[in-house]
């Protein structure tokens, strides 16, 4: 018999990523990038959580927003610079931003200290959803739990 795995979990122990599926040029902006999917190391099906760590000089995303799904962003550690139409706002330890599914106001976060960044990102799991990208040749469509970009005009990365 398989024993259950507990609900709590310790972040350490989770898997750090610092994969992205943006194709160059976009992919060198976020290298500096590293989530730990504690959503998904729990089991969570209708939203997901990222602890996320900006080393410095690296970016979140390319500016964007969804169709559908809420993004919510809280910042642990450091200080991090949150870009978005309204402009340029420092975030540090214990400010948080949302971000509301269907509202044209590409953000993304900029690390431009010397020192990580460490925040989580939670966002639901809405089928369909896409992402239009503010100042990049970019477009993202959610298929079946991955996202597939293009540029703009619909056709391929190569």
């Amino acid at each position: 018999m398989t024993k259950p795995n507990p609900p709590a979990l310790d972040p350490a122990q989770v898997p750090e990523q610092s994969v992205t599926g943006y194709p160059e040029p976009y992919k060198a902006r976020v290298a500096g990038r590293h989530k730990r999917r504690l959503g998904d190391a729990a089991g969570l099906k209708n939203f997901g959580v990222n602890l996320t760590r900006l080393d410095p000089g690296a970016e979140s995303s390319m500016r964007h927003w969804h169709s559908k799904q809420d993004e919510f962003i809280y910042v642990l550690e450091g200080e991090v610079t949150l870009v978005s139409d309204a402009g340029r706002q420092k975030l540090k330890r214990g400010m948080a931003a949302g971000f509301p599914a269907g509202q044209a106001d590409g953000h993304q976060l900029v690390n431009e200290t010397k020192k990580a960044v460490l925040y989580l990102e939670i966002g639901d799991r809405t089928p369909g959803d896409g992402a239009t990208y503010s100042e990049a040749d970019l477009a993202a469509k959610l298929v079946d739990g991955k996202w597939l970009f293009t540029h703009k005009d619909a056709s391929p990365y190569e």
